[in-house]
């Protein structure tokens, strides 16, 4: 699962904190040898052509195509740098989300008036899972798949009924 429990997992009073962030199926080490690998497999062809004229024809095509599949690894990849770090400590709950442009957003309440809310439909995504306490309702693991949010909607319930 994306997510951590520090400590893990909270069964008593204590305080505690979830470490929330997107699945990384593409590490960085693997992102250079696919781009690697892409290269090698793109340029393979561009050897039947090596010191013809139509080499310089196809050589463009080649390095667009490169680049957009290394643009486009990018830019899924910095969209994924979402952090949500959830901490419960002595009367407060505190939701902080680091944006992928380093913006931060927050959230506080009262942490024995927060209660968590499963949306099955009707969310912006399939079992939506919100926090509500305090003046307003925040969404949390929004970029977890369902089954997922669905461990995290019961660990979450768990943790804030062992608290209060």
């Amino acid at each position: 699962m994306p997510y951590e429990w520090t400590p893990p997992p909270p069964q008593t009073k204590s305080d505690w904190s979830l470490s929330l962030w997107p699945y990384r199926s593409l590490l960085r080490r693997d992102f250079v040898i696919f781009v690697g690998a892409t290269m090698a497999m793109l340029a393979l062809p561009l050897l039947a052509v090596l010191g013809s004229p139509v080499l310089w024809g196809l050589l463009p095509f080649f390095a667009i195509a490169l680049w957009g599949i290394w643009f486009a690894l990018n830019v899924s990849y910095k969209r994924g740098e979402v952090v949500e770090e959830l901490s419960v400590t002595g009367e407060t709950a505190r939701l902080m989300r680091q944006n992928p442009d380093r913006t931060q957003q927050t959230w506080e309440a009262n942490r024995y008036w927060v209660s968590v809310h499963l949306h099955p439909k009707g969310g912006p995504v399939p079992n939506y899972i919100t926090l509500r306490g305090g003046p307003r309702e925040v969404e949390i693991g929004s970029f977890l798949d369902a089954g997922e949010r669905l461990a995290l909607y019961d660990d979450l319930k768990r943790a804030l009924n062992a608290g209060a």
